[in-house]
């Protein structure tokens, strides 16, 4: 596997960042790998031109300033499953998310290999059951599998039973990068296929489930395979239009598999990231119109400097609570009402909450958010 690299010269990149730059402010379409591979190189006065440009179309694409953000709670699929989440039962935990302001619940990991067969439907059916108004954004495309195969069924027909108990979206997480030989690679070895990936979100969408998509970058993929990434999103949402929004995410070296940790330690730059995020932006309009930040991967300053190079929606605050269980690798991270304000300040940006598909809550479900002067 070849690891990583930005390997032209500054001049040589900078030149090549330039005479893209000139042509994708007026057809974005017609770029080729190369010229959004010399983009992804971009930095000083043309990381700059490229994030501005980032955030017109982002401007133009929303239809204004708004900062989105969603109430949710997460919680992990093996906590709550294996009875270590001892303070409260899962209908506990929903409810109380419920009485907080969320409108939804985001489950993610796999059931533990003892669960009963049908354990990941009976999961839908009590959250359902618990706060039925509540919006159940569950099972990354391995999870459906595995409940798949647990319950002697295809794809298809689990997503039908899973959806008509209350499922209403599915995570696009797992896609880390639609390429065969990375998967591999950031596995350690054997790991689903991009095949096995893209078939079973396009089935999710398929059956009336909408999802997330995603990318995992700042490991062992290469500029090429960014942009064969995102190209890949598009020609999936193109088919399906079952995405609702891009989160692209950089590998965390606490988060990395043991054997990518020192690969990992050398984490993505922040020009790196802003680039990521821009390209992202101007490569996939047309097909995506959010661009999510993963505020709990980046540090403030990045993630401002994220929501003016192209970004217009901030996921989820992720409350808490008295109850609330250990969730994966964002637990004990939470986005405040008044932090959020502070940010839509800065970034001259008017906070406005979401449901998990980007419609307007009901008014009796919508949180106050403080009003701060910009």
């Amino acid at each position: 596997m070849v690891l990583r690299e930005w390997a032209r010269d500054a001049h040589a990149t900078a030149q090549a960042a330039r005479a893209a730059l000139r042509h994708v402010a007026d057809d974005p379409a017609a770029l080729t790998d190369e010229q959004w591979v010399a983009l992804l190189g971009a930095s000083g006065a043309e990381l700059e031109q490229l994030c501005e440009l980032a955030d017109d179309t982002r401007r133009m694409v929303t239809g204004g300033d708004d900062l989105t953000f969603v109430v949710n709670r997460n919680l992990d699929t093996t906590v709550i499953a294996s009875g270590r989440a001892e303070v409260a039962t899962l209908e506990e935990l929903v409810i109380e998310a419920r009485s907080l302001g969320a409108t939804e619940i985001c489950l993610q990991g796999p059931l533990p290999v003892d669960a009963p067969d049908d354990g990941y439907l009976r999961l839908v059916h009590t959250i359902h059951a618990a706060a039925p108004d509540l919006h159940l954004h569950a099972f990354r495309p391995p999870e459906v599998r595995d409940a798949a195969t647990r319950m002697g069924l295809g794809v298809t027909e689990f997503l039908r039973r899973a959806h008509a108990a209350g499922l209403g979206s599915v995570p696009g997480t797992a896609a880390q990068i639609l390429d065969d030989d990375v998967r591999a690679h950031l596995a350690g070895g054997a790991c689903p296929s991009v095949a096995d990936w893209v078939s079973t979100i396009e089935t999710a969408h398929q059956v009336g489930l909408f999802s997330t998509a995603t990318m995992l970058y700042g490991h062992v993929e290469t500029p090429h395979h960014q942009v064969a990434h995102l190209r890949m999103l598009c020609e999936i949402q193109r088919r399906t239009g079952g995405f609702s929004e891009l989160i692209v995410m950089p590998m965390l070296p606490a988060n990395a598999p043991p054997h990518l940790r020192e690969a990992a330690t050398a984490r993505a730059t922040r020009r790196e990231t802003r680039a990521v995020h821009a390209v992202a932006r101007l490569l996939t309009q047309g097909s995506f119109d959010h661009i999510q930040v993963a505020w709990t991967k980046h540090d403030p300053e990045t993630t401002e400097a994220l929501l003016a190079g192209g970004a217009d929606d901030i996921g989820g605050l992720l409350i808490d609570g008295e109850l609330m269980p250990a969730a994966g690798q964002e637990a004990g991270r939470v986005l405040g009402v008044d932090t959020l304000a502070d940010l839509a300040a800065r970034t001259g940006r008017t906070p406005r909450q979401r449901t998990t598909g980007y419609a307007d809550p009901p008014v009796e479900r919508q949180i106050p958010i403080p009003q701060v002067r910009r």
